[in-house]
C-alpha cells in the first residue's frame, strides 16, 4: 500500500488513466454530425468511429490483462497510453492532410482502441493491487468518478476544440496521454513480484477454475456493467443527434446539455464508492435499485419530447447508473488474487467496451425504427440485467472482512 504522503498522488495518478480512456470516446460524441458533413459519410459509418476503437478495445483487452498479470500494471499502461496518444495523431492529420481520410481516421481509431485495452481495465486491477478492504472500494469509487468526470468535460472540451477545426480533439489526445504517462511513471510504485510469474498453460487452468466455480455470478456482473455503458453511449449519441436535427443546438451549449446526465452519474459514483465500503449486501441492493431507477426512466421517455422535461427525467438513469457501476466494479476487483486480477478485471472492461461498441449503431437502427420502441427496448434490457442480479448474485450473511483479499468466501452464488 503506498505511504500517506504518496497516497494522493498515487490515486491521482490511477484515475487519470480511466480519464484519458473516457476522452476516447466521450469527446468525438459532440462532432460527429460535423464529421458525418464534412467527410460526406452516412449515420452508420460515422457510428464506426466509435464503434471500431470499442471493438478493438474489446478484443485486445484479454491478452494485455495476461500480459499485466505476467509482468507488470506499469509495463502494460505505459505503452499502450503512447500507442493512444499515436492514433489520436494519425487520425487527426488524416482529416487535415488526407484525400481518403475516413479509412484513416478509422486506423487511428483502432490504434486508439488497442491502446486504451491497457488502461481503465488495468488501472483497476492496479487498484486492487495497492489497497485494501474498505479503502480499495473507496478509491475504486474515485476511478470510476474519474471515469464519469471524463464523461462530464469530454463533451464539452470536444465542442470547444471544435470551434478551432471538427478535427482538432483527435490533436488533443497525445497531449492528455503525455500527463498521464508522466503521473504514472513518478508516483505508482509497484511491488517487485516475489513468485516466478506462472505459464500460459497454469494460468489459463487457474482462470478456468475460477469462471468454473464463480463464472454465473461474474457473467450478471459483466451483463450488468455492459448493459449499463451500452444505454449511456446510445442515448448519448441519440441525444447528440437531435440536439443538431431538430433544435439547431450545436458548439458549446451541445456539450454543456450532453454534460447534464453524465454529471449526475459522476456525482453519483463518488458518493457511492465512498459509502459502500465492503457492505456486500449494500452493492446488491444498489446494483438492483440502480438498474430500476433506469428502466423506470427509460420507460418514462417516451412521453415526454421538450429538453426540460426530457432531461429531468434522463437523470434518474444516471443516478442509476453511478449506483450501480461502482458496486460492480468493487465485486469483480475484489473478488480475484492479485494474480489473476488483470485478466478477470480485463474481461470486465471488455464487455463494457462491447457494450459501448454496440450503442451508437443500434440506437442508429433504433432511432430509424421508432423513438418509443427505442425506449422501451433500453428498459427491457435493464430490467432484464436487474432481474439477473437479483436473483444470481447472492450475499452470504456474514460481511466481508478487510484482511481478506477475496470477496469468494463471504459470497454465496446460485
Amino acid at each position: 500500500m503506498p505511504e500517506k504522503r504518496n497516497k494522493g498522488l498515487t490515486i491521482l495518478a490511477i484515475s487519470s488513466i480511466p480519464l484519458i480512456l473516457v476522452l476516447g470516446n466521450s469527446m468525438l460524441i459532440p462532432i460527429l454530425p460535423k464529421m458525418k458533413a464534412e467527410l460526406d459519410i452516412s449515420q452508420f459509418k460515422v457510428s464506426l468511429v466509435i464503434t471500431v476503437f470499442s471493438m478493438a478495445a474489446a478484443i485486445a483487452i484479454p491478452v494485455l490483462g495476461y500480459l499485466s498479470d505476467r509482468f507488470s500494471r506499469k509495463a502494460v499502461i505505459i505503452p499502450a497510453l503512447i500507442l493512444y496518444g499515436s492514433g489520436g495523431l494519425l487520425a487527426g492529420a488524416a482529416s487535415a492532410w488526407f484525400s481518403n481520410a475516413y479509412i484513416w481516421v478509422l486506423a487511428g481509431r483502432i490504434m486508439q482502441g488497442v491502446g486504451a485495452a491497457g488502461t481503465a481495465p488495468i488501472a483497476m486491477a492496479l487498484t486492487g493491487d495497492l489497497f485494501k478492504g474498505g479503502e480499495q472500494s473507496k478509491v475504486l469509487g474515485l476511478v470510476e468518478a474519474s471515469n464519469g468526470f471524463g464523461k462530464v468535460i469530454s463533451p464539452i472540451l470536444g465542442s470547444l476544440l471544435a470551434l478551432i477545426i471538427w478535427y482538432a480533439a483527435f490533436f488533443a489526445f497525445p497531449i492528455f496521454c503525455l500527463i498521464s504517462i508522466l503521473l504514472t511513471i513518478f508516483f505508482v510504485k509497484e511491488k517487485k513480484k516475489e513468485e516466478k510469474p506462472p505459464s500460459a498453460g497454469t494460468y489459463v487452468k487457474g482462470l478456468l477454475s475460477v469462471f468454473k466455480t464463480e463464472g454465473r455470478w461474474l457473467f450478471v456482473a459483466y451483463f450488468a456493467g455492459a448493459a449499463c455503458l451500452f444505454t449511456l453511449f446510445g442515448i448519448l449519441f441519440y441525444i447528440s443527434d437531435i440536439l443538431e436535427k431538430d433544435y439547431d443546438i450545436n458548439g458549446l451549449l451541445k456539450g454543456g446539455i450532453l454534460a447534464i446526465p453524465l454529471l449526475f452519474m459522476t456525482t453519483t459514483s463518488y458518493f457511492t464508492g465512498s459509502k459502500i465500503g465492503k457492505k456486500m449486501k449494500l452493492m446488491k441492493t444498489l446494483i438492483v435499485i440502480g438498474l430500476i431507477l433506469m428502466t423506470a426512466s427509460f420507460s418514462t421517455l417516451i412521453f415526454f419530447k421538450s429538453l426540460i422535461p426530457f432531461f429531468s427525467i434522463l437523470v434518474f438513469s444516471s443516478i442509476g447508473t453511478g449506483l450501480v457501476l461502482p458496486c460492480i466494479n468493487s465485486f469483480i476487483t475484489g473478488s480475484v488474487s492479485a494474480n489473476r486480477r488483470g485478466f478477470v478485471t480485463s474481461l470486465y472492461g471488455s464487455v463494457r467496451f462491447l457494450g459501448v461498441a454496440v450503442g451508437p449503431p443500434v440506437y442508429s437502427a433504433l432511432m430509424d425504427w421508432s423513438r418509443t420502441g427505442m425506449f422501451l427496448t433500453t428498459a427491457g434490457l435493464t430490467l432484464f440485467a436487474a432481474i439477473l442480479c437479483l436473483f444470481f448474485i447472492r450475499v452470504g450473511k456474514k460481511e466481508t472482512s478487510n484482511k481478506r483479499d477475496t470477496l469468494f468466501e463471504q459470497l454465496k452464488f446460485t
